[in-house]
C-alpha cells in the first residue's frame, strides 16, 4: 500500500479527489494540519464526497509531528524544479509520496533537509503555474502502482 501525504491542503475539492483516488487504489491518505477549510464530515458531504468513510485516513496535527512519524519510513517529496523525475524512482510498496500546499508547495526548510528525496513531474515553464495537486498525486501514485504491477 502506498501512502499519499498532503501538507496543509487548501482546497476541499482537491482533498476529495485525492481521497477518491486513495479509495480506488487502496492507498493510505495522510493529511497534515493546518487545513485551510472546514474539515467536518458535513462540509465534505456538502462537496459531494459521499465515500469519505471509506478513505484510509490518518490526520497529523503538525508538520513536526509528521516528520517525527516519518523518521524510519521511505518517502519522496514531490516538488517543482529538481532534476530527479518521478519516473526515475524505483518505488516500493509502503513508500510515502508527499505533496505540499497548492499555492506554496513544501516548506523550504524541509526541502533543504531532505534534498536527496525531492522528485518532480517535468513540465514546461510557459506559464508561472504547476499542475493541479490532485492531478500531480494521480501521476506519481499511478507510476508507483505501475512499477508494482498495480497490486492493490
Amino acid at each position: 500500500m502506498f501512502n499519499v501525504v498532503l501538507i496543509a491542503p487548501e482546497y476541499p475539492g482537491n482533498v476529495g479527489n485525492i481521497g477518491r483516488t486513495c479509495v480506488l487504489t487502496e492507498s493510505h491518505l495522510h493529511l497534515v494540519r493546518p487545513f485551510k477549510f472546514d474539515f467536518s464530515n458535513k462540509a465534505l458531504k456538502k462537496s459531494g464526497i459521499d465515500y469519505w468513510d471509506k478513505v484510509n485516513l490518518t490526520i497529523h496535527d503538525s508538520m513536526d509531528e509528521f516528520v517525527e512519524f516519518l523518521a524510519d519510513k521511505n518517502f519522496y517529496l514531490v516538488e517543482t524544479g529538481t532534476a530527479t523525475k518521478y519516473s526515475d524512482v524505483d518505488f516500493k510498496d509502503g513508500d510515502f509520496l508527499i505533496f505540499g500546499r497548492e499555492k506554496e508547495g513544501i516548506d523550504q526548510s524541509i526541502l533543504e533537509k531532505y534534498k536527496e528525496k525531492i522528485i518532480t513531474i517535468p513540465m514546461t515553464k510557459k506559464i508561472d503555474r504547476s499542475l493541479n495537486l490532485a492531478n500531480s498525486v494521480n501521476i506519481v501514485l499511478y507510476e508507483a502502482l505501475r512499477q508494482n504491477d498495480f497490486k492493490f
